[in-house]
């Protein structure tokens, strides 16, 4: 019975630690905000193409002020992208197009199948 449960408590931290450790873009914007409502289907694409490999993460700076504060947005929408451990790699304010945050993801290694020009 020991085993079992040390290897279920294994399996339970494994599976964390791997949902965990996936590149992140976040975007900071709000519901009313043009730029932003263009982004909103672009982000839920990539949310849903991508599961399991990117984390996508929208924050409504207005209706959740204090979580936004928390990434230093001075503009929105602003777009954060992250490494896998957390460090952030750009940032970027305006507008964003599907391409241009493959694109970006492609600079810095990671292959979400960006087209190149």
């Amino acid at each position: 019975m020991k085993l079992f449960l040390s290897i279920t408590f294994f399996l339970l931290l494994s599976t964390s630690a791997c949902a965990e450790a996936l590149p992140k873009l976040v975007d900071v914007g709000a519901d009313k905000c043009i730029p932003c409502i263009k982004m909103a289907p672009i982000l839920d694409q990539l949310k849903e193409e991508f599961a399991g490999r990117m984390d996508v993460k929208f924050v409504d700076a207005w209706k959740n002020r204090s979580e936004a504060a928390k990434y230093g947005v001075r503009m929105i929408p602003t777009q954060i992208f992250y490494a896998p451990d957390g460090s952030e790699l750009y940032r970027h304010t305006g507008f964003f197009g599907r391409e241009d945050i493959l694109r970006t993801w492609d600079r810095f290694g990671y292959d979400f199948g960006a087209e190149t020009n």
